[in-house]
């Protein structure tokens, strides 16, 4: 009896503290998000590994597959406007805002084919999921080493032009929550205006780097990159907005209700013929373009009912 007790008990009172405390519901789905990740990346390994072989960019098809259902247990909806924006062929640069771990279900909601991420080496460390990350081809990058940076970010844009994949960067560098934009590092747009260069040995500074996610302010030593001869290719940039989440989660508040978000594909901005003195410009017009958006989206967004709050 006492061990049925024991059992009994805690299905009894999860409901319950479901239903009235909003900060057991925010540490709940925290933990329950991060073990459902893991217990799928489980079952994901060893498909990726029978389809590829090893480590390749077609197994993002399997991650996004087994991924895109767990919006479902959290409560959460996509509402997705401009998918005709991603019907573009041959290798691109996406750009999104970022906000928290949850953009991972976004980005796996419209991940296009042959898309990848860049990501700090950190993750890669994370168990279970680090090790399906490194299996669908995501492009990992050590910041506290900026000789191993250059050298793997000239890879990736090597990569990204000989084997025709598409880059998925937040160019803003850190999560943020603040019901803005912040100010993009450069990076990204360096990435997909070099990759264009035509037969020539592009120099690039790690200066202008820490335009990725990865890179943090201190990250600014000068470093030559060497970019290896190609022939011109334009790659496009395909901007991505997600509407504030802060109508169902609020990380301080240690609120996370149910939610609808909102995500916005916008038309590609074409890089042909640009070079590294157009990227301030090209930052700026995707800093603005992105910015309405975002304004846009999240002022229509609408939120599902939650848990009472407290």
């Amino acid at each position: 009896m006492d061990v049925l007790w024991v059992i009994t008990l805690p299905l009894l009172l999860i409901p319950l503290l479901m239903w009235t405390s909003s900060t057991f519901v925010f540490y709940f789905k925290k933990c329950f998000y991060v073990a459902y990740m893991m217990v799928l990346a489980l079952f994901a390994i060893p498909m990726c590994i029978l389809k590829s072989g090893g480590r390749d960019v077609e197994n993002m098809r399997i991650i996004r597959a087994l991924v895109r259902h767990v919006k479902y247990f959290l409560g959460l909806r996509f509402d997705v406007s401009g998918w005709e924006h991603l019907q573009t062929e041959g290798p691109y640069v996406i750009i999104s805002n970022h906000q928290s771990s949850l953009d991972v279900l976004g980005l796996m909601e419209i991940l296009p084919d042959r898309c990848t991420m860049i990501a700090k080496k950190e993750l890669v460390y994370a168990g279970t999921v680090g090790l399906v990350c490194w299996l669908g081809g995501i492009v990992f990058i050590n910041r506290k080493k900026t000789s191993d940076a250059k050298s793997v970010m000239a890879d990736a844009a090597k990569t990204m032009l000989d084997d025709q994949i598409r880059l998925w960067v937040f160019p803003e560098g850190t999560r943020n929550q603040r019901g803005d934009l912040l100010p993009f590092k450069k990076g990204a747009f360096h990435l997909a205006v070099q990759a264009q260069e035509n037969s020539r040995p592009t120099l690039l500074t790690l200066k202008q780097l820490p335009c990725l996610s990865v890179f943090t302010a201190g990250d600014t030593e000068s470093h030559e990159w060497h970019h290896r001869n190609h022939p011109r290719h334009s790659v496009p940039i395909i901007p991505v907005v997600f509407s504030s989440y802060s109508n169902f989660y609020l990380r301080k508040e240690k609120q996370f209700n149910s939610g609808t978000i909102r995500l916005k594909i916008l038309p590609k901005i074409e890089t042909k013929g640009m070079t590294s003195d157009d990227v301030s410009s090209l930052s700026d017009k995707s800093f603005n373009l992105m910015r309405s958006a975002y304004l846009s989206v999240s002022d229509s967004v609408t939120q599902s009912n939650g848990p009472l709050r407290h």
